[in-house]
């Protein structure tokens, strides 16, 4: 990869670090997309011997990814998000990956096909731990009354969605 392509790069998903998330962290500010996608990265790493079948790396680097396009979109909760944002945020993810030369471009691509259509049991592993993540989320704002409306939020999820 040249450097001009590995800095614009750097630069396109810098603002995972900056975009905030529907989410709060324990000492009340906003997670960023880079936060939530470094936890269930760390998640995932502590799944290895429960799945041992599992190829966890393919799964932290599914969780590392899976949010990228959030860097162009910004992040819309799930329970918002409408087709017109699904295909903004898949558009956004094409012109992410768009600028990465093969092989890298092929990889993320096929890392994407994976969660998205739910093919593999990593796909379907990393978007388990993003619903978990959420789960800890709300156990986390049960114990914490400042969180009422957050929690009343995530309740409203649909947990009818199959994985």
């Amino acid at each position: 990869m040249k450097q001009t392509e590995f800095i614009k790069f750097l630069n396109v998903i810098e603002k995972l670090k900056c975009n905030t998330r529907h989410s709060w962290t324990s000492t009340g500010r906003r997670e960023s997309v880079a936060e939530h996608s470094w936890r269930l990265a760390i998640m995932a790493m502590l799944c290895r011997d429960e799945y041992p079948s599992l190829d966890i790396d393919k799964v932290i680097k599914m969780c590392l990814i899976h949010d990228l396009g959030e860097a162009i979109t910004g992040d819309i909760p799930s329970f918002y998000k409408t087709e017109s944002h699904e295909n903004e945020e898949e558009k956004a993810i094409d012109k992410i990956i768009s600028m990465l030369p093969a092989p890298y471009n092929s990889e993320f691509e096929s890392l994407f096909a994976e969660i998205e259509k739910k093919a593999t049991d990593e796909g379907r592993c990393t978007i388990v731990i993003n619903r978990l993540k959420i789960a800890i989320f709300a156990q986390y704002c049960i114990k914490n009354p400042r969180y009422t409306l957050v929690l009343s939020r995530i309740s409203s999820l649909s947990c009818d969605k199959t994985i």
